[in-house]
């Protein structure tokens, strides 16, 4: 029998200077960005095996977003302007889960398993450890740091700024970098339950989830299944 050939993991080469600059989204495919390596990290017993979905506290397996509709909501403040967006006008039963790549990512490794065999198409945004806020600062700083992750991520198009704070300069900036949108959150999972930035109290078609790397997620998952939707991918909405 022949040995397979060792296979090569994938590594995000980022430099300190990236590492200070914006949360440029990346579409998180489970493979592709775990890594091969990772990939193959399967449970060799159990549930997990055939039903991973049971192995995730699931009934069943989350449902296949639908083709989808887009029509982003925007919060109009200039022509020409991105919009800043935490909600997608869509009439699709899909709610969205984003992260940010931080330390926290690294909390609990059961994620990166959570999210290569539910495959679920969750989106990526870098941010430093202590990120800088936009607001007040000058139009050339913000350019300099939206622009300067461009070059390394080419396709990416949305835009979270660190710790959701922006003004007008920020989204003149962004729409100069190529930004289509600035990526907020309708609710989050920061807190280890899930909190709403308003006063929904609920999860409805379209809303943007902040997740953190937790265990937290596999019962938002739960949850999303309940109130019958499913995760839809942000970037074919936006």
């Amino acid at each position: 029998m022949r040995r397979a050939g060792r296979l090569r993991v994938p590594v995000a080469v980022a430099s300190a200077a990236l590492l200070f600059l914006t949360g440029c989204a990346q579409s998180v495919d489970p493979i592709e960005r775990l890594g091969k390596k990772a990939a193959q990290r399967v449970h060799p017993h159990g549930p997990s095996r055939e039903q991973p979905y049971r192995h995730w506290g699931l009934t069943a397996p989350l449902a296949p977003a639908p083709k989808p509709s887009p029509h982003p909501a925007a919060r109009s403040a200039g022509p020409g302007l991105p919009p800043v967006v935490d909600h997608v006008r869509t009439r699709d039963r899909v709610v969205f889960l984003t992260y940010d790549h931080d330390a926290s990512a690294r909390r609990d490794p059961r994620f990166t398993d959570l999210i290569r065999e539910l495959r679920l198409p969750v989106t990526e945004f870098r941010t430093p450890p202590k990120p800088a806020r936009f607001t007040g600062l000058p139009y050339a700083t913000q350019r300099t740091e939206i622009c300067g992750h461009r070059p390394h991520h080419p396709g990416s198009r949305l835009l979270r700024p660190p710790e959701g704070t922006y003004d007008t300069t920020t989204r003149r900036a962004a729409a100069d970098c190529g930004i289509s949108a600035l990526v907020l959150w309708r609710a989050s999972t920061t807190t280890g339950t899930l909190t709403y930035a308003r006063g929904d109290h609920r999860l409805t078609p379209g809303d943007i989830v902040q997740i953190t790397p937790t265990g937290t997620t596999a019962r938002l998952l739960r949850g999303i299944q309940e109130r019958g939707l499913t995760v839809g991918r942000l970037e074919d909405y936006l």
